[in-house]
């Protein structure tokens, strides 16, 4: 079993952000990439099971932790918004349902189908430009961005923050994650963060050597 697990706003935000607004019927255009894009996931990984995993209405949990999330990214456009349901139906229809839970985000429901699927014994791809998914990299799972062609395994996960998978959480802790407007540590970027969890193995041993 290989599933294909999509990150449906990162896929179709870049798509739409991709066709210009002088296109004199975007909204075709909008829906006629992001099937393009669909088709090529399919033939390059050759999936058993597909999801397109989407954010739930409204604001998540994450949110309710900390009022500050994600305060200063824009929300969808207005038009993008309208042709939204027409989207998800064209990729229904190419074998990519649409799927979503309340109070959680697309990055939740990933993470949930994707720790099942390797409890099964059975493979996962994820496709997402979000560095966020790089921390379920390992046994099982492989996460690709769509648009480059990049596996992002633990290889680039190195050379791009200087920790592996498994201390990604703990670094960005650390670090914070301005893209989504969580602070970290005054003075800590990513490569002190780095630093850090060379010296002291994770986010407890941090702490404890303060």
């Amino acid at each position: 079993m290989l599933a294909l697990l999509i990150d449906g706003p990162n896929l179709i935000r870049r798509v739409f952000a991709g066709v210009p607004d002088t296109a004199s019927d975007r909204a075709e255009a909008v829906l006629t990439a992001c099937s393009a894009s669909l088709r090529r996931a399919l033939r390059q990984h050759h999936p058993s099971h597909v999801v397109l995993a989407m954010d739930c209405d409204g604001p998540g949990w994450r949110a309710g932790e900390y009022p500050d999330y994600k305060k200063n990214r824009p929300g969808m456009p207005d038009d993008l918004r309208c042709w939204l349901p027409d989207i998800l139906d064209a990729m229904a229809e190419l074998g990519g349902p649409a799927l979503a839970a309340a109070g959680f985000e697309a990055d939740d429901v990933i993470a949930t189908i994707a720790a099942k699927v390797v409890a099964a014994n059975g493979q996962v791809a994820i496709l997402s430009t979000d560095k966020s998914f790089c921390q379920l990299v390992g046994p099982g799972t492989r996460v690709f961005d769509h648009f480059s062609g990049i596996e992002h395994d633990r290889r680039w996960i190195v050379d791009r923050f200087g920790v592996g998978p498994e201390q990604l959480t703990d670094l960005l802790a650390l670090a914070g994650d301005s893209s989504l407007g969580v602070p970290g540590i005054r003075s800590v970027g990513v490569h002190t963060a780095a630093k850090l969890l060379h010296d002291h193995r994770d986010l407890a041993g941090v702490v404890e050597a303060a």
